[in-house]
């Protein structure tokens, strides 16, 4: 039974990251066909970083994603503190209210938002163009404050509510308790949350396609309709450079964890 775990565990993460692998070879390829390897090259990639366009589209995608994950980990830590203080069968309830956006087809959110933001731009602003960065700015904030609270939520159960009093017996008000005790307890989830929320930011199109407007269109937005044309093998590179981004972001998550996990334990040792 171990053994066929272990090939089943293989064969599924073959499976998922065969395709990378695939992608990665790909932009070192010297030839244009990716089913035939015909010698190592890093022109590809001199060729990115060539294309002023293909840049432009990609520095789109990181401000979004860094701008839409900043607000939605401040926005998602101060909401995770408000639930936490909730009733148990009320708290119960908006934490299930919180898990419906993440449930949600992207194509649904996506469509509702636009309709809003066309609705409110038109309507009440008085706006010709509705869809602007701002309304991609906060569709993404909004799909990405559901993962903060996922992350920010569990670190607030596993911490003692008797350290924080003990802090205000000392003579911390509510606001410095919060930033000397509970603000580094809870660090590592908010770090994984922060992350998580850059993360789908950068990878998100199905939303991002419905509320962005013609001045400023993401990465993911544009690179749908290179698929309606054969790809060039420098944007291979670029996917390339991003799943490397991801994995680091990714891998940091899991270190920090693995970190405070550690530190618990010989806190609970000690």
């Amino acid at each position: 039974m171990k053994k066929a775990n272990r090939v089943l565990t293989v064969l599924m993460f073959i499976f998922l990251y065969l395709p990378m692998a695939v992608l990665i070879v790909a932009s070192f390829n010297t030839g244009k066909d990716i089913t035939r390897f015909e010698g190592f090259t890093l022109q590809q990639y001199v060729r990115l970083f060539r294309d002023k366009s293909l840049l432009e589209l990609l520095g789109n995608s990181l401000i979004v994603s860094i701008l839409a994950s900043f607000i939605a980990t401040v926005f998602g830590t101060v909401a995770a503190l408000g639930i936490r203080d909730l009733n148990p069968r009320l708290r119960s309830t908006v934490m299930t209210l919180t898990n419906i956006p993440m449930t949600n087809p992207d194509i649904v959110t996506g469509v509702s938002l636009s309709l809003l933001f066309v609705f409110v731009g038109s309507q009440l602003l008085g706006q010709r163009n509705s869809l602007t960065f701002g309304t991609l700015l906060i569709a993404h904030i909004t799909f990405n404050l559901p993962y903060v609270i996922l992350n920010v939520m569990p670190k607030l159960k596993q911490m003692d509510p008797a350290l924080e009093d003990a802090a205000k017996d000392l003579g911390c008000t509510s606001m410095q308790a919060f930033f000397k005790v509970t603000l580094h307890e809870i660090m590592p989830g908010i770090v994984s949350g922060a992350i998580m929320a850059f993360t789908m930011s950068l990878d998100d199109f199905v939303i991002s396609y419905f509320v962005t407007g013609m001045d400023f269109v993401t990465l993911p937005v544009e690179i749908y309709t290179y698929t309606k044309k054969p790809i060039q093998p420098k944007v291979y590179a670029m996917f390339t450079l991003l799943f490397g981004l991801i994995f680091v972001l990714m891998l940091t998550m899991n270190l920090l964890q693995i970190r405070a996990d550690k530190k618990k334990s010989e806190a609970h040792g000690a």
